[in-house]
This record gives structure tokens, C-alpha cells and sequence, in this order.
């Protein structure tokens, strides 16, 4: 128990560390210009046409770093700091959703399975926490109501690691579309490449603090039922 206590700190801490890399990294890079001047929605649409891809629309949405695909309704969501943007970091994030929605396109096996799991994960999320409570509160007298929360926990656990693959896939396609279409030269790449390795981060440490806290409510368990 101690061990996973130590674990659950030091994620806690790379996790306030690595978004603040993120964030400073961010704006660093969303102070150097693209080469040809395109923004975060022209880096989207030329990536998509390249690749033949037709039915997905870019729109804008607000805030900072809230940039996603929604392969529901085939739409590119680019937030205010990379829509209208003309910078690396703005090609960098546009390109990096851009491979989502390539991923989509070619059944990329990983996204499916990603995908296939969101319903279940959803409702998971809106009880898991009610049941864990639940489960820790009655434990001697309702043993098996918190393995139903460590079940379900499981299940955003399981989608934490299946999302890391997705992750570095939709960035390698990514980098490897900038520098091909030229994008980013040979000075700016580097720059598109370091923003998308620290924005991977979060989602390396968001999986080990899943794990980490499902072994703290199996613990909890197991505890309570040799009492």
C-alpha cells in the first residue's frame, strides 16, 4: 500500500510538471511562424485533401488546447490558439488531429477498439466513483460492491492504455505529413516534433496513475476481506 501512495505522488507530480512543459512548449512554439504561413485550418484541410479525405469538415471551437476529431460526426475541432493560428504549434496540433481522422478513414485497429469501448467507458465514468465510495463504505458488510467500482474502474483503466498507441500513431502521421508536404523545414520540424512528444506525455502518465489507483482499490479490497 505504501508503494502505490509513493506512485500515486510522484504521478501526481510529473503530471502538474509535464502540462506545464506542455503549456510552456506550447507557447513557445506558437511564436515561431509556419515557413509558407499556413494556419492550424489550412494545415487540416491540405492534410485531409492530400489524403483524400472529403467528408470531414474543420470547424472552430473555443478554448485552449480543447482541439479534437469526432468520428461520430466526421468534424475537426480546432480551438481559438490553432484555427485562425499561423505557427508551429498550431500545424503541429491541426496535424495532429488530421491523423486521427486518417486513422478513421483506414480502420486503424487500435482507434476501433477505442471507439468500441467510449459507451462503455462513459457509463462507467458517471458511476464508477459513486460505487468506489459505496464500496469502501460498506465493505464489511457488502463485500463484493467495491469489486463492482474496481470493475468498472477497469474499464477507463483498459481505455487509458488502448489510447496511448492512438495517441503517438495520429502524431507520427503527424510529422511525417508536415515534413513531407513541407510544412516545417528542417529547422521547424524539431519544434512540431517536440510539442507533440510533451503532448504524448500527458497520456503515458494518465495511464500509469489509472493503473496506479486501480491497485489502490484492489488493495483496499483484498484488506477488507481478510478482516
Amino acid at each position: 500500500m505504501k508503494l502505490i501512495w509513493i506512485v500515486m505522488i510522484a504521478v501526481m507530480v510529473l503530471s502538474y510538471i509535464i502540462q506545464q512543459v506542455l503549456n510552456s512548449r506550447f507557447d513557445k512554439y506558437s511564436k515561431v511562424g509556419t515557413p509558407g504561413g499556413m494556419t492550424g485550418a489550412d494545415v487540416a484541410r491540405k492534410m485531409l485533401s492530400d489524403n483524400g479525405i472529403t467528408d470531414v469538415k474543420v470547424e472552430h471551437v473555443s478554448g485552449k488546447l480543447t482541439d479534437h476529431y469526432n468520428p461520430q460526426t466526421k468534424t475537426l475541432n480546432l480551438s481559438d490558439a490553432v484555427y485562425s493560428c499561423p505557427n508551429i504549434a498550431a500545424a503541429a496540433v491541426a496535424a495532429h488531429e488530421c491523423g486521427h481522422a486518417l486513422q478513421h478513414a483506414k480502420g486503424y485497429a487500435p482507434l476501433k477498439l477505442r471507439s468500441s469501448l467510449v459507451p462503455v467507458v462513459s457509463f462507467a465514468s458517471n458511476w464508477v466513483q459513486w460505487v468506489l465510495l459505496a464500496g469502501v463504505i460498506f465493505i464489511q458488510t457488502f463485500p463484493g460492491l467495491i469489486w463492482i467500482g474496481i470493475a468498472l474502474f477497469a474499464f477507463t483503466t483498459i481505455f487509458s492504455f488502448v489510447t496511448l498507441p492512438v495517441e503517438v500513431n495520429a502524431s507520427q502521421r503527424a510529422v511525417a505529413w508536415l515534413a513531407q508536404a513541407r510544412v516545417v523545414d528542417g529547422d521547424t520540424k524539431p519544434m512540431a516534433e517536440d510539442a507533440l512528444h510533451w503532448a504524448a506525455y500527458t497520456y503515458v502518465i494518465a495511464a500509469i496513475g489509472s493503473l496506479a489507483t486501480l491497485l489502490y482499490y484492489m488493495m483496499i479490497a483484498l484488506g477488507g476481506n481478510r478482516r
